[in-house]
């Protein structure tokens, strides 16, 4: 297995600010790792776990706030962390501290990394006690049984090691949110089956609508008289490819895809997103792949605390914990309780009782915070000023723009992808068939996107005329050129409703710095055709990154056309396998009242139904119905696409 390292960003040749916040984001969570792998204080490591946290939210200009000095005004930026920051930023030239411990660091403690269960803290003991420095050498030591005499792990431990090696070596340790849910719903489903069960619930990064899960986690409510019997009624359920372990109230087990009574199979993909995720290679990887799980079996009483702390996130809930602190409490898995000695099950008999989530933070003076937000983004404040957001649903969804069909590289026709769209209860839907630049695409010309776009409007005048509440708008993704051009004529484009723009030539704009990307997409906007951004930085989640960009500064001269009546929406692309505009950003968009559009980015029907992953992405950026046009009726959607009725 080969070894990798990570290194820091070249400064760009025509700064300051030499590095963008992304990058300097990403250097701070690296240099936080580096220093645990190498025995650093755990204050200090902490200290550029949430410097890493605070620059990547920024809504500032991180330029801006080095030059004027207001970098050491953010609370969490303390005169070191402040002092390299601005080095970086202003003057190109990263800490000599930093350069040296990335140089130092073997690459294979790196890629240690990837193996679940297996944090720098471990790694760090197994390289000093043992000399581990590679995956090759921390397997060869677990096979001949070095690893369990040491403190902290034992022999079931090192069997979990190597069995993270196997599973790292057969597939990444995380999984896109579909692959994640498509298995945690069908466990979750299995498990509520069981006699004993009184009710479970899907906890972790999968609760939370995190766009990649690492492994499912399942609480459910069992008295404890039952929980022998469950026990084994779970392990015996189908799908369960390996046993990791089975003991008390927690068992850990391994599912592989006969868990789908109806097979597995990813459906359509276009094939720029098949051709970055490894393409048929990752396909047959998918097929065979698998997951880990674990439930947690809980007494009744202590299923909503169980619920809660398993949900997270980690800085979700040591704010939750604080703010117990704040009342003389003490908040864990267990409970709500005054502090005492006592622990686990013991503990909880003296607990606040709570019938669900919503009680426990009220009990705290806490609004109830949906599991989406708790990623200790603002959500804490929100709840405690009765300032949370009334977040989209599903059912507010009333149509979408980004779809493809037959006449590029969709593979159902325009008059079945209305109709499918009609079926689940939408009122208006939108096609944007790819433009001739994207060959791979089979790309529309100019002619047959004219043709198109005047059949659409037959069909409208029909239902109209038959009065049904349903009509298509037309509109083309164009890919955006040298200098923000658009892929079609001027006088092709304005006969059709509207564009989305999107940059495909992934390996240029990939290559290029970040201020010259984002300048294309600003003199893109500028274009009087362009209506919608489509997926803003191109990334495939674990098949590609996206290309530089600074999107704050995109989403800030949206919003300036937006202030003067002209739209210019931005996309969530719905397809999960890109989730892109990233949610973290979604709630920047809202509060520069730029509207969102979510779309599924269809290349088939079923395709279609990628609109449920976009929503739950939106509602973790903490979008409403008002923030996004999908919520608008057939006639908003017109005026706000063509300003007439």
């Amino acid at each position: 297995m080969a070894g990798t390292s990570w290194k820091l960003p070249k400064a760009r040749p025509n700064g300051p600010p030499y590095f963008s916040r992304n990058q300097v984001s990403t250097a701070l969570h690296q240099m936080a790792v580096l220093l645990e792998l190498n025995g650093a204080n755990m204050f200090r490591t902490r200290s550029y776990q949430n410097g890493s946290r605070l620059i990547g939210s920024l809504a500032q200009d991180l330029g801006e706030l080095v030059a004027s000095g207001e970098l050491f005004d953010l609370k969490g930026i303390g005169k070191g962390l402040g002092s390299a920051i601005t080095q970086a930023v202003g003057d190109g030239n990263w800490p000599e501290e930093w350069v040296e411990l990335h140089e130092k660091t073997p690459p294979g403690l790196i890629e240690m990394l990837g193996i679940p269960g297996v944090g720098p803290k471990k790694i760090k003991l197994l390289s000093d006690e043992l000399g581990v420095m590679t995956v090759a050498d921390l397997q060869e030591v677990c096979v001949k049984n070095e690893v369990a005499p040491l403190k902290g792990f034992g022999a079931k431990s090192q069997q979990r090691i190597l069995d993270g090696i196997d599973l790292l070596a057969r597939f990444s340790a995380r999984r896109r949110l579909d692959i994640g849910l498509r298995y945690g719903h069908t466990f979750l489903n299995m498990i509520n089956e069981i006699p004993g069960i009184q009710k479970a619930e899907l906890a972790g990064s999968a609760r939370r609508r995190r766009e990649t899960i690492g492994d499912l986690d399942i609480v459910a409510a069992v008295n404890p008289s039952d929980i022998d019997t469950v026990s084994q009624n779970i392990l015996s359920l189908a799908g369960i490819a390996d046993v990791k372990g089975a003991g008390g109230s927690k068992i850990s087990v391994i599912l592989d895809t006969s868990i789908f009574e109806e097979g597995f199979s990813l459906g359509h993909l276009d094939a720029n997103v098949l051709d970055a995720i490894g393409g048929q290679d990752y396909e047959q990887l998918e097929s065979g792949g698998t997951i880990d799980a674990q439930v947690r079996l809980v007494p009744p009483s202590v299923f909503p605390f169980t619920l809660a702390y398993f949900t997270g996130s980690k800085e979700h809930n040591i704010r939750m914990r604080k703010i117990a602190q704040e009342k003389g409490l003490k908040l864990n898995e267990f409970g709500l309780m005054p502090e005492t000695e006592l622990t686990g099950l013991e503990a909880a008999a003296t607990s606040l009782s709570a019938i669900d989530e919503a009680e426990i933070y009220g009990h705290l003076g806490l609004d109830f915070v949906v599991p989406e937000l708790r990623e200790d983004m603002g959500e804490i404040e929100a709840a405690q000023n009765n300032e949370l957001p009334n977040l989209l649903k599903l059912s507010d969804v009333k149509g979408s723009l980004h779809n493809h069909t037959t006449l590029s590289d969709g593979e159902a026709s325009l008059e079945e992808m209305a109709d499918t769209a009609r079926r689940m209860g939408w009122s208006w839907l939108g096609i944007a068939d790819h433009s001739p630049t994207l060959m791979v695409a089979n790309g529309a010309s100019a002619e047959d996107l004219l043709s198109q776009h005047e059949k659409m409007q037959v069909y409208n005048q029909d239902w109209k005329n038959q009065g049904v509440d349903f009509r298509l708008f037309s509109g083309v993704e164009s890919d955006i050129l040298e200098n923000g051009k658009l892929d079609h004529p001027d006088d092709v484009l304005s006969k059709i409703d509207y564009v989305v723009a999107s940059v495909h030539a992934m390996g240029r704009w990939a290559s290029r710095d970040e201020s010259q990307n984002t300048e294309d997409l600003l003199k893109c906007l500028d274009h009087e055709a362009t209506t919608v951004l489509g997926h803003p930085t191109g990334r495939i989640l674990q098949g590609r990154d996206g290309y530089e960009v600074d999107l704050h500064r995109v989403l800030e001269h949206m919003a300036e056309y937006n202030a003067d009546g002209v739209l210019k929406a931005v996309e969530l692309n719905a397809s999960p396998y890109r989730l892109d505009l990233d949610w973290r950003l979604c709630k920047r968009a809202k509060e520069l009242g730029v509207p969102v559009v979510i779309n599924p980015d269809a290349h088939s029907t079923s395709g279609l139904g990628d609109i449920d992953y976009g929503v739950m992405v939106g509602r973790k950026g903490w979008l409403e119905s008002a923030d996004v046009l999908n919520s608008l009726s057939a006639e908003q959607m017109n005026q706000r696409l063509l300003g007439v009725d």
